[in-house]
């Protein structure tokens, strides 16, 4: 995945670390509520062991979508988008070949 280099202005870079943090709240909230419904169901060890990869997994792969790095934020956006993790409107602000951008690549 290439990097797309862009100027963010100060008022686009307050825009996206707001989505960004909101997108990754929501995330870890509903990752939080899996959680709570999963640990009910625990019975036996095994339960346990599966909860516990699960999250080895989840924390991977949150740790490697969340990268707050300008070059990529726009596929991170995209990828946001396309989970519903962050919708298109909470990105006003940015400028339009931005947003035109991250729609775009939310479809793919």
């Amino acid at each position: 995945m290439q990097a797309l280099e862009t100027d963010w202005t100060d008022v686009e870079k307050n825009v996206a670390q707001t989505a960004f943090n909101k997108a990754y709240e929501r995330e870890l909230t509903g990752l939080m509520q899996a959680v709570r419904e999963s640990s009910n169901q625990i019975e036996k060890p095994d339960d346990l062991w599966r909860l516990h990869d699960l999250l080895s997994a989840k924390r991977h792969e949150i740790d490697g979508k969340y990268d707050y790095r300008y070059p990529a934020l726009m596929f991170v956006f995209a990828g946001l988008v396309k989970e519903g993790w962050l919708s298109i409107d909470e990105l006003n602000g940015l400028q339009s070949n931005k947003v035109a951008k991250i729609l775009a690549l939310s479809r793919m």
